[in-house]
């Protein structure tokens, strides 16, 4: 049986997926290293299942409430993270997106504001704009390593009395950024000083290299009674086509305001399919297994990228991804950083992201996936090469 560790993809049209909108957005000839998707197989034990779900028949409603998965999530949540406290009631079943959209309906009416640290993940620019809030951005600054830090004093400066909420991100995509308790013991600060809503994506939680990686609804009693945290196996286990994930607060009431703005239109239970994998992806040694398969194989890809950075693109700036599989490069000193993405897929014919869908600080910036098999990588970095010379 392959393992993510020794799979590989000698030739990197192997790496192709038919039913993959990320092997499927760009012409073949070329290399997709864009959307959060992995390259790599899922587990084993998870294939199996969902395959074990299909063929008992057991493709009925399924339970709510306190369920196995359920109670699985909230105890692996507990006790890996210290997101302890937290029973049934206090959570809710949606997939990320959805759930950016629907806390910004719940806690803010029209005209309301909410502010973000950005560079940030287009579907929280997105969930602002359609819940008809004003955006309030509170850019992140580059320290002396090149690593993001959120401007203190600008978000004192960024709040007004219409701010409502704020947006936050942990790890940060696409900086990859892991927050260290410091800086959310001071976002935490602030947000109750201010008397805000917090909701917190912390999607990638289990994919971080240089840790620890600390929920902020674990900071303080008063903070998690303000905090909405969004989380789900989509990126620690390569399963987002199964769109399922988990919205968990302290306080009901927060989740009751999401529960009136989606009644109806997003279904309160997950998916059988989804429900089976997800409960196999945290109950299992052999995923466990497989999940410290892959993490050495997304370090060992983020340390090649940086060193290959370093070689080869000097004028990039550029700051090791602390978490996440993401890699975000600054490219504004080369003459091409207009429009960098269009310009390495045309070129280098390597599809990234390109920052200005990350705000306005995003420009000059693309995003690099380097969740993918070490052949793909580097067949991406020697088509890269020439257009990074200095």
């Amino acid at each position: 049986m392959t393992t993510p560790t020794t799979h590989h993809a000698p030739d990197w049209r192997r790496a192709y997926d038919l039913h993959s909108v990320k092997w499927n957005h760009h012409d073949r000839d070329v290399i997709p290293m864009w959307v959060a998707d992995m390259d790599l197989p899922v587990a084993p034990v998870i294939a199996e299942a969902i395959a074990r779900r299909v063929t008992d028949h057991r493709l009925s409603y399924p339970v709510r409430g306190r369920t196995p998965l359920a109670e699985a999530v909230l105890a692996r949540l507990a006790s890996r993270h210290g997101l302890a406290g937290l029973d049934h009631e206090h959570a809710l079943f949606m997939s990320c997106v959805p759930g950016l959209h629907a806390t910004a309906r719940a806690l803010t009416t029209p005209g309301e504001a909410i502010v973000v640290q950005t560079p940030l993940y287009g579907p929280f620019l997105d969930a602002i704009t359609t819940a008809r809030a004003t955006r309030q951005d509170n850019p992140l600054v580059r320290g002396a390593d090149h690593q993001y830090e959120i401007d203190f004093d600008h978000l004192e400066a960024t709040i007004t009395p219409a701010t409502r909420v704020l947006m936050f991100c942990n790890p940060h995509n696409p900086s990859g950024r892991v927050w260290r308790r410091a800086e959310l013991e001071k976002v935490a600060e602030f947000v109750l000083r201010h008397r805000l809503w917090l909701v917190s994506d912390e999607l990638h939680n289990e994919l971080v290299h240089d840790g620890p990686y600390v929920p902020i609804a674990s900071i303080s009693p008063e903070i998690a009674q303000r905090t909405i945290t969004l989380t789900g196996p989509a990126k620690t286990f390569n399963t987002a086509g199964l769109s399922i994930g988990i919205m968990v607060s302290h306080n009901r009431h927060l989740l009751d305001r999401v529960r009136a703005v989606t009644h109806g239109l997003v279904q309160e239970h997950p998916n059988v399919a989804a429900e089976a994998a997800w409960l196999a992806a945290i109950t299992t040694p052999e995923a466990d297994t497989w999940h410290r398969d892959v993490l050495a194989l997304l370090r060992a890809n983020r340390d090649r990228l940086t060193a290959w950075i370093s070689d080869h693109a000097p004028q990039t700036r550029y700051a090791p991804s602390q978490g996440t599989y993401l890699a975000w490069l600054d490219v504004r000193s080369y003459p091409w950083s207009e429009h960098p993405a269009d310009y390495l897929k045309e070129r280098a014919k390597v599809g990234l992201s390109d920052g200005s869908s990350f705000a306005p600080a995003g420009l000059g910036h693309v995003r690099l996936n380097f969740a993918t098999y070490p052949d793909v990588l580097e067949e991406a970095l020697a088509r890269l090469a020439p257009h990074f010379k200095g």
